[in-house]
This record gives structure tokens, sequence and C-alpha cells, in this order.
């Protein structure tokens, strides 16, 4: 399983943060909302939180004071992360989430 780089708390098997993290109500799994809410949650763009489940700044794991807080100092490309946990379309590892499947790009039996 391929991790974040700017994952906190990484296990070694999966990102804990992104286990953490839920829809803004709060009832499901970040990227699986399916309240009214579900066409604008599940589909995040540009600067994320560090697992990359939710947009920078609406943090829902258990470091949101920290995920939450504006950057000070050096910033990322997007100005929104630090520079060293660039989490935008600009991170050297950006993309889509281990558990996206990119139906865009990938061609049948690759």
């Amino acid at each position: 399983m391929t991790v974040p780089s700017t994952c906190c708390g990484r296990s070694g098997e999966a990102c804990v943060c992104a286990t953490q993290a839920k829809c803004s109500c709060g009832k499901q799994s970040a990227l699986e909302c399916n309240c009214e809410k579900a066409k604008a949650e599940n589909n995040v763009s540009g600067a994320r939180c560090s697992c990359r489940a939710r947009p920078v700044g609406e943090c829902t794991c258990e470091r949101t004071a920290t995920e939450n807080a504006k950057p000070t100092g050096s910033t990322c490309a997007c100005g929104a992360r630090p520079a060293n946990a660039c989490s935008c379309e600009k991170a050297t590892d950006g993309g889509p989430l281990p558990t996206e499947t990119d139906f865009t790009t990938k061609t049948a039996g690759a």
C-alpha cells in the first residue's frame, strides 16, 4: 500500500489519520460521504490535510488543531501547507489516494 509521505502517525500499514477522517456530517469516512454534501465532500482537489482525504483547513482527525492551523514560514507552491508537507497536486508524490482508482487514464488490462 502506498502511503502519502505527508501522512501523520504512519503505522507502516496505513495512514492512521486517513482512517479517522470523516465526512463533515460525521457519519461516514472521508471520501465516502453519502449525505446531502456528498457531491462536494467526495471530490477533494487542491491542497489537502496530511492524509489527503479532506481539504486543507477542514481536517477531522485527532490532529485537527495542528492540521487546520495556518502555516508559518516557507510554504508549498499552493501556499496552504508547509513547504516540507505539500499535499496538493504540486506535491512530488501527489495523485490519487491508494484507495482511489483512476478510471480516466488507465486502460483495460493495465
